[in-house]
């Protein structure tokens, strides 16, 4: 008995999804600028058993780094989203960059921003979750800072300004 080819075809889309998080606990968050800024994008969140995979695209940006965390607040209210308070640290540690075993759980490194200002992101990190709890980043801004993250100063990576914020929320579709 021949196997038809789109039964084929079918189980292969169906396994190949996955392996990208089809079913895997979701969020993401709208990045807005604040006031004066240009930056705007979606960040979206899987989670992969103890680790999140983070997604980012961001446009607006001027070329090069730029710090990106999440923050303790879900509000982006304030002009400079400075409502969103420090970055995300439930466990008080150290800022640092998102590969160091101790680092501020919203501490994501930086995006790179190509010549016409776009950013494309993803990285896979440990100490946050989208489940409740104590390490739950759902309720929380995403922000997007104006200078690069120097991953090493104190508390915040020197990172300048926030350009763009949005609130992290369960459950919406992958953009990708």
């Amino acid at each position: 008995m021949r196997t038809p080819v789109a039964l084929i075809a079918a189980y292969s889309l169906l396994a190949g999804c996955s392996s990208i998080g089809v079913g895997a606990p979701t969020a993401s968050a709208n990045l807005g600028p604040t006031k004066g800024n240009q930056a705007a994008g979606t960040v979206t969140f899987v989670q992969h058993g103890e680790k999140v995979v983070v997604d980012a695209r961001v446009a607006g940006l001027t070329p090069g780094l730029h710090g990106f965390h999440i923050h303790e607040k879900g509000d982006c209210t304030a002009p400079d989203a400075a409502s969103a308070g420090g970055h995300f640290n439930p466990h008080k540690e150290p800022h640092a960059g998102p590969d160091s075993a101790h680092r501020h759980a919203g501490d994501l490194g930086n995006l790179t921003a190509d010549a016409s200002g776009v950013a494309v992101y993803h990285v896979e990190v440990s100490g946050i979750t989208l489940d409740s709890g104590t390490d739950s980043i759902i309720g929380r801004a995403v922000i997007v800072h104006a200078n690069p993250d120097d991953l090493r100063t104190q508390p915040t990576g020197n990172a300048g300004s926030r350009l763009a914020c949005g609130l992290i929320s369960k459950g919406k579709d992958r953009w990708f």
